[in-house]
């Protein structure tokens, strides 16, 4: 694979299709965790868990592990949908510069024949703050 060039920006083909373990992990744990199913099992769980507080002779003890329990999964479960959702983002970030660059490279060559681009290129390039990742690479 060819190595981007200096200041360009890096194109969804740049990036490399070596995902860690942990991203994929985390991806298979949101693609899990989406589905409509897990959810009613969550909530069948809940169900189920609503009138056995009654079978408990210590409340307090029951309530504690099971709100240690669920405290301990909905944070794992955060901080990997977490990590999914900010992979998510910047891979969606990195398309739309790659598009935004290129439209700023074609109206920068069609400027001579259509002067009117140099204003609508401009307002792309401060909308997009491509100077300020040009220079900042």
């Amino acid at each position: 694979m060819a190595e981007p060039q200096e200041g360009a920006a890096t194109m969804p083909s740049d990036i490399s299709s070596r995902v860690p373990i942990f991203d994929r992990f985390a991806t298979a744990v949101s693609s899990f965790a989406s589905k409509a199913w897990f959810f009613a099992a969550c909530l069948a769980l809940v169900l189920l868990w609503a009138p056995s507080v009654l079978l408990f002779r210590n409340v307090d003890t029951w309530q504690l592990v099971i709100n240690t329990a669920t405290t301990i999964v909905t944070f794992l479960l955060v901080a990997l949908l977490q990590n999914t959702q900010a992979r998510s983002d910047d891979a969606l970030q990195q398309k739309l510069n790659a598009i935004a660059e290129g439209l700023h490279s074609i109206m920068s060559e069609l400027t001579a024949d259509y002067p009117a681009l140099a204003g609508e290129r401009d307002e792309l390039a401060e909308a997009a703050g491509l100077e300020d990742r040009e220079s900042s690479d």
